[in-house]
């Protein structure tokens, strides 16, 4: 293909700034119909973004001629059907993350994909942006030396709307979430250690999930340790009804440390030098600004590869890698 035509499937709130107009500012790349079950919305999202033109039925945009690839931007529970009627009609799809409701889900949008011939995209767009990038070459260039463990922490504390059925949002609804925040923001850790530090041995992973804060159904905490390919050792610690809201992973090597937010894009990225005899020699600080939309650097990597000249990093297959790793977590204690 010289040039992407896209289609997006829901057009909520992600996709106003993080991932929608990214769509029409990569390279080769255009967004020209937007769909979502509310036409005014629709419509009106047509209008301010300057689409070409709009659908309130997902069938009529995965139809349309024009349309030579589909963003899935709605809650999990309708990944896995939006996908597969993608894949019917053989469009390529870009799939928010989680990827579904849960591995099976994931396979299954897999080999739907893999049997129509078409690419599987999934937007865990950390893996393209410059920040994340530049902690895979810091690592790779051994900065820190040879990498021996690695521990993830995740807080938030409740918001009221949580503790309100009436407001509560569709990220801690199982049905349609697929489960708690773990799987909605608590996910791009692994998934960035995923492709930081090789893929998790599935088997070697040891975790329990909890209902401590008593606000929705869902867990709200989860605990897990776990082992890499590459024999790097990693605990994790999610917690979402805490008293503050902070996150923060710490690569840990013979020869020093990395530290970052997941979260934060823009938080910068701190390295601490050992000297080799229990104290540390050094302190820098490394800031990689974030670009204007998030998604957009991956986004360009999905174009790449459908245009043939390059390759996307998050796909079906490695989506399903987190989702696994997730499953295991979450497992009951």
């Amino acid at each position: 293909m010289k040039g992407i035509r896209w289609g997006i499937i829901g057009c909520g709130d992600v996709t106003e700034k993080k991932s929608g107009p990214g769509f029409q500012k990569a390279d080769g790349s255009e967004l020209i119909a937007v769909m979502r079950r509310n036409g005014e919305l629709a419509a009106d999202y047509a209008r301010r973004h300057g689409v070409p033109r709009w659908y309130d039925d997902a069938d009529r945009l995965i139809g349309d001629p024009e349309v030579d690839a589909v963003y899935i931007a709605t809650p999990p529970n309708s990944h896995r059907e939006y996908t597969l009627r993608a894949a019917a009609a053989g469009k390529p799809v870009y799939v928010e993350k989680p990827m579904s409701l849960g591995p099976e889900q994931s396979a299954e949008m897999i080999e739907a994909c893999r049997s129509a011939g078409v690419p599987l995209f999934v937007a865990y767009y950390r893996r393209a942006m410059p920040k994340y990038l530049r902690l895979a070459e810091l690592i790779q260039a051994g900065t820190i030396g040879s990498v021996r463990c690695v521990e993830a922490t995740m807080f938030q504390s409740l918001r009221d709307r949580d503790r309100d059925p009436a407001q509560r949002a569709w990220r801690v609804d199982p049905a349609v979430s697929g489960g708690g925040l773990l799987l909605d923001v608590g996910s791009h850790a692994l998934d960035l250690l995923d492709l930081l530090l090789g893929p998790i041995e599935r088997s070697s992973v040891v975790g329990g999930a909890a209902n401590l804060g008593g606000a929705y159904e869902a867990e709200d905490t989860v605990t897990g340790i776990w082992r890499h390919g590459s024999g790097v050792r990693g605990t994790g610690l999610w917690c979402f009804c805490a008293d503050r809201d902070e996150d923060s992973v710490t690569i840990i090597g013979d020869r020093g440390r990395l530290s970052f937010s997941v979260l934060d894009v823009a938080a910068p990225i701190i390295v601490e030098a050992s000297t080799g005899t229990g104290g540390v020699s050094g302190r820098t600080v490394i800031e990689v600004p974030p670009p204007e939309h998030v998604q957009q650097p991956l986004i360009q990597t999905a174009v790449n590869e459908l245009c043939g000249t390059g390759s996307c990093p998050s796909t079906g297959e490695s989506a399903l890698r987190t989702d696994l790793v997730m499953a295991r977590l979450r497992a009951s204690e």
